[in-house]
């Protein structure tokens, strides 16, 4: 399992690597979480969050779920953990991205989400 510290220190390499300009208007920042989060539309516990992009009350921000993506890689080394933590983050800033530039077509990441999670819950799943 990826230690605390050792989750920190990968996303902070990671958001390093990104353009100033990503964090425009993400008020909140982006979080590191404990929390190991199931969706509410989760069959038997078999899916977890691994990272969200939230915006409410005026406040935008990326949450990073550590304790469900230790219970979804629970023996990935650090290589492989920031690959991994790298594609998360990623999507989550473009769901960011996509909010700020009024993206809301059949293209657009929410829309393949969306997608993705009806195919889950008919039970077509990958």
């Amino acid at each position: 399992m990826i230690t605390l510290e050792q989750y920190n220190t990968i996303i902070s390499e990671l958001l390093d690597e990104l353009p100033e300009e990503f964090f425009r208007e993400l008020s909140g920042g982006v979080i590191v979480s404990e929390a190991l989060v199931i969706p509410d539309y989760a069959r038997d516990n078999d899916l977890f969050t691994l990272g969200q992009y939230q915006f409410y009350s005026g406040v935008r921000q990326i949450v990073m779920f550590r304790g469900s993506f230790n219970r979804v890689h629970p023996y990935v080394g650090l290589s492989e953990a920031k690959t991994l933590l790298r594609n998360i983050l990623r999507h989550e800033f473009r769901h960011h991205l996509e909010l700020l530039g009024g993206v809301h077509n059949s293209s657009s990441l929410e829309a393949e989400d969306e997608r993705k999670k009806q195919a889950y819950l008919a039970g077509d799943d990958e």
